[in-house]
């Protein structure tokens, strides 16, 4: 992915492993046709069972650029990455200035980093804030690039959207132009051995203010030899001007830009609609003594993500490994409820599942009761904290469970988690247009292909 580069090349390698990125680096700079004639590289490794490793790399390295003609050389830093950078670019009298490079190569580490951590205190005297170690790293590699400096990075997906990387989001599209995205769109293919849950890119950046009209997204299973699509977007297809999440889109596929399309042509959002989306209030760890397996006197529903029944709730649920009810009392009542016409959506799918986006309705003439526990793992639409208007609903159901909808949501989510700051998100088809689509008696009963028909018919979109 990197583009052109100088002579001279200042490389960074932050949390280098066994120092396969930098490995790579020098294959491409050895290959005939690069002006590279000196790569002086630094490295950032603490973990000291591999750095025998790394030391045969380097030496690899410095070996294959010999026979090129390049001078190598190199430094191995056993420090933490974070703590160090931190310090230096803060400007410490008696801190070290910190470096500039021409090129940093990186895959850093994931992992949440408490509000408290040495990381977390370290990251903020510099002004960044971020809740996981890989975009606390991509925050200062980036502030350590020369201008025009490149950076290639394999990340988590995750920082592409939601409210908690909305800061990083915003320094990074404010001090580099990205380039490009690559997309694996298999997670079992490319990382099967690492218990991936959640998609993962790898984009290129330069050292810029200025984005570019246009980018390169590709895609590839993660497959060996798999074959790579490449389509270039315009780059307000990428991050839309208007948005001010700044959440990143990758429309890897034709069926991700037709989404957005059809998408673009809504003009209603939730508020406009009279309508809100929140995360079920029932924790149940915390309310353990107040559930119970089965329903009994003084007990109202309980509501789990096991209760979807094709678009329906199904409830009780038997021999289930959820409780099915709770206790209605004074401390249960701020946790739960009145009973309506809700719409719900699972907030974590599992890989396998074939939507991103699972609706179901709950209907109270399905379900006797006067109030209702909505479980943590679920959002529910809702009128002001009561129910639905059933139409609109229904109509609701249709439009949150329709491909052009996953599809579109795929563009800038990578995870299997589905908060109720991406439903916010979205745009949504007008009142008229969600009751028609609510009016269909066989609405609930439909096969995936009837509700894309019906959708399509109502928000008038060539399928």
């Amino acid at each position: 992915m990197f583009g052109p580069l100088p002579g001279a090349v200042r490389l960074l390698d932050a949390g280098s492993g066994a120092g396969a990125l930098t490995s790579a680096f020098v294959s491409h700079c050895c290959r005939k046709g690069s002006d590279v004639r000196c790569i002086d590289a630094t490295l950032y490794e603490l973990d000291e069972d591999i750095l025998g490793t790394l030391g045969a790399t380097l030496q690899e390295c410095e070996d294959r650029c010999a026979n090129a003609g390049i001078l190598f050389t190199y430094t191995v830093n056993q420090t933490d990455f974070i703590l160090e950078m931190s310090a230096r670019l803060t400007g410490d009298l008696f801190a070290k200035p910190p470096p500039l490079f021409d090129a940093a190569i990186a895959n850093p580490p994931y992992r949440k980093i408490g509000t408290e951590s040495a990381e977390r205190h370290a990251l903020r005297s510099v002004g960044i804030e971020t809740s996981n170690l890989y975009t606390g790293f991509i925050a200062l590699i980036q502030r350590l690039l020369a201008p025009q400096g490149q950076l290639v990075a394999i990340t988590p997906r995750s920082f592409c959207n939601g409210p908690y990387f909305r800061p990083f989001r915003e320094e990074l599209l404010r001090h580099v132009g990205l380039r490009r995205i690559h997309l694996f769109e298999s997670r079992q293919a490319a990382f099967r051995e690492d218990h991936v849950l959640q998609e993962n890119i790898i984009f290129h950046a330069i050292k810029s203010s200025e984005q570019p009209r246009e980018m390169l997204i590709s895609s590839s299973s993660g497959e060996h030899d798999g074959d790579i699509s490449e389509t270039i977007f315009p780059f307000t297809d990428i991050v839309h001007p208007s948005d001010a999440g700044k959440f990143i889109h990758i429309p890897a596929t034709a069926k991700h830009a037709s989404a957005k399309h059809a998408m673009d042509g809504l003009g209603s959002s939730l508020a406009s609609l009279g309508v809100s989306v929140s995360t079920g209030r029932v924790v149940d760890f915390r309310l353990r003594g107040a559930l119970r397996k089965e329903p009994e006197p003084g007990t109202v529903p309980l509501l789990y993500p096991c209760h979807f029944n094709g678009g329906a709730v199904h409830w009780p649920k038997a021999e289930s490994r959820k409780p099915n009810a709770i206790l209605h009392n004074e401390e249960t009542r701020q946790w739960l409820v009145p009973a309506g016409v809700y719409l719900l959506t699972k907030r974590f799918t599992s890989t396998a599942e074939r939507r991103r986006l699972v609706a179901c309705l709950f209907d109270p003439e399905q379900v006797t009761a006067n109030w209702l526990g909505i479980e943590n793992h679920l959002n529910y639409f809702h009128t002001d904290g009561h129910g639905l208007e059933r139409s609109l609903a229904v109509g609701l159901y249709a439009f949150l469970n329709s491909t052009i909808v996953d599809q579109y949501f795929r563009r800038f989510s990578g995870h299997t988690q589905v908060n109720a700051t991406d439903l916010r998100a979205l745009k949504y088809p007008s009142q008229a247009a969600l009751r028609a689509m609510g009016c269909d008696p066989a609405v609930l009963t439909l096969p995936q292909e009837g509700i894309d028909e019906l959708v399509a018919k109502h928000l008038h979109v060539r399928r």
